[in-house]
């Protein structure tokens, strides 16, 4: 049973950071519970806001509906009475139902609607899935503005009006424009985010077109950094987020950006430098090389950013 109508869930969500647990893998690459659960509870133990799992950083992608279903599961049973936990639903239409399904069955307050999978579509497919898997479950939605799932301005209005669960937006395209008219057209009614890789880069800036919060994957290795980094933003603090920027963000983002699918890997890499390794990533992903891993901790280090306790 969840704790919050989707209406609390969205006014709990935009004040506060949110993030995406990495899933934890053994050498099998298979799910492990135990070091997953204890993530689970490192994590939950901060003021975050909210927790998405079996997300993108999660490699929510690589995921079989039963994998899917158990992470969400663990998740609720480990932060779900200090931390909102919501899940992801991607695929077809039929997959992100039946994820929809699992995660509400699961305990999940929420839940993540990735784009479909491999096909292009426009507003009207786009508006009849989201319909679909809003109508699927009573917990509440939030659209993932990415890829080939573009939302217009009045397919999101469209969506607020018919289904009272659909209750946010997420971008990860950084469209000034589109943003702009999603905003202007839907206005307080929704919570928005930012959803752009490495969020904090465009936090700032994004806070003018509405958006009040994002999801920070750095806030797996780094979480007091990433509070710190939020605080500043929602202050707007230009100095203490150029300053943040400078010290470690901008680096980071120079190894991410060696290889592509780093997005996910780097975190990986972030919570093995710090001593809290939570296994390799799933293919079509590659782990970090060991210079470039090499490299990464040392930035952890000498920007003043390993979290309390950490062997680094």
């Amino acid at each position: 049973m969840t704790q919050y109508t989707p209406t609390e869930l969205a006014d709990k969500l935009k004040d506060g950071l949110l993030s995406f647990p990495v899933t934890a893998f053994d050498a099998q690459m298979q799910v492990d519970e135990d070091t997953y659960r204890k993530h689970l509870d490192w994590q939950s133990s901060f003021d975050v806001a909210g927790l998405f799992a079996a997300g993108g950083t999660g490699e929510g992608f690589s995921l079989t509906a039963e994998e899917s279903l158990n992470v969400v599961r663990m998740a609720v049973e480990e932060a779900g009475d200090r931390v909102p936990v919501l899940a992801s639903a991607g695929g077809s239409t039929a997959q992100a139902i039946e994820n929809a399904r699992n995660a509400q069955e699961a305990g999940a307050e929420g839940l993540l609607l990735l784009p479909p999978y491999l096909t292009e579509c426009d507003q009207e497919g786009l508006y009849q899935h989201a319909s679909a898997v809003a109508r699927a479950t009573d917990v509440g939605i939030i659209v993932y503005n990415r890829a080939n799932a573009v939302y217009s301005a009045d397919t999101v209005a469209r969506l607020a009006d018919e289904h009272e669960n659909f209750i946010g937006f997420k971008d990860a395209i950084g469209d000034i424009e589109h943003n702009t008219k999603v905003y202007a057209k839907n206005g307080d009614r929704l919570f928005y985010l930012g959803g752009l890789p490495t969020a904090e880069t465009f936090a700032l800036p994004l806070l003018q077109l509405g958006m009040s919060t994002y999801s920070s994957a750095m806030y797996n290795f780094a979480p007091e950094f990433a509070l710190e980094f939020y605080k500043d933003v929602r202050n707007l603090d230009r100095a203490a987020v150029n300053e943040k920027l400078n010290r470690f963000v901008l680096p980071y983002i120079e190894i991410r950006d060696r290889v592509k699918g780093y997005g996910v890997s780097i975190v990986k890499g972030g919570m093995k430098a710090i001593g809290r390794d939570c296994g390799s990533v799933r293919t079509p992903l590659q782990d970090m090389t060991e210079s470039d891993l090499s490299d990464l901790a040392a930035l952890i280090k000498t920007a003043g950013v390993v979290p309390a306790g950490a062997s680094i």
